[in-house]
């Protein structure tokens, strides 16, 4: 039986099984969350089929996207991991992910202590807590960035966070359900909303 999907993953079945089972579905573990902001700043300048398929090797040369042993990396670690042929050796992405880890920590720090958000509290509230669901009906009805992305962007800018940008941030909002972008036709429209 035949199955209409989203234009961007038709005809590769890795692409087809995260289409199927992740993109689009709501995420709030705050983990989770930084794991996939993370590989989404990884894709800039690269299809997300790049990154997909690198994505088991990421996590396990990133120890899991474990915040904590992420923040730790010294020297010899980074140049172990820009070394290493199974993920993009990108000084400033291997970077930005042990910054990132550091700004995530601070943030969950001050969560615990002060009561202020959580990582995925904060990323949430972007989208007022909820998913915005789209209705679109082909590729040239979704956008490349929204206000909604563009906040983001700029606040996770503000406390230092790299590689996060406006079209970033979308795409990463699309992955974790912020915004469900399944095309009319796709037979996941309706199931993820």
């Amino acid at each position: 039986m035949s199955v209409t999907r989203c234009w961007w993953c038709e005809g590769d079945s890795l692409y087809e099984e995260y289409h199927d089972q992740e993109w689009g579905v709501p995420e709030y573990d705050d983990q989770r969350l930084f794991e996939m902001l993370n590989l989404e700043g990884a894709q800039a300048g690269l299809s997300w089929i790049t990154v997909l398929r690198k994505r088991e090797h990421y996590r396990v040369v990133f120890d899991q996207f474990d915040p904590a042993k992420m923040a730790l990396y010294d020297e010899a670690k980074r140049a172990e991991l820009l070394s290493d042929a199974g993920i993009i050796r990108n000084k400033l992405k291997v970077n930005a992910f042990i910054v990132n880890a550091q700004l995530y920590l601070e943030m969950m720090d001050r969560s615990a202590k002060h009561g202020e958000p959580t990582f995925s509290e904060f990323l949430w509230s972007f989208v007022g807590g909820a998913s915005i669901i789209n209705t679109p009906a082909t590729l040239k009805d979704v956008p490349a960035n929204t206000p909604e992305s563009d906040a983001m962007s700029k606040a996770l800018k503000k406390m230092g966070f790299k590689f996060i940008g406006s079209t970033i941030c979308y795409a990463f909002m699309q992955a974790s359900g912020m915004v469900v972008d399944h095309t009319q036709s796709c037979f996941r429209f309706g199931a993820v909303k």
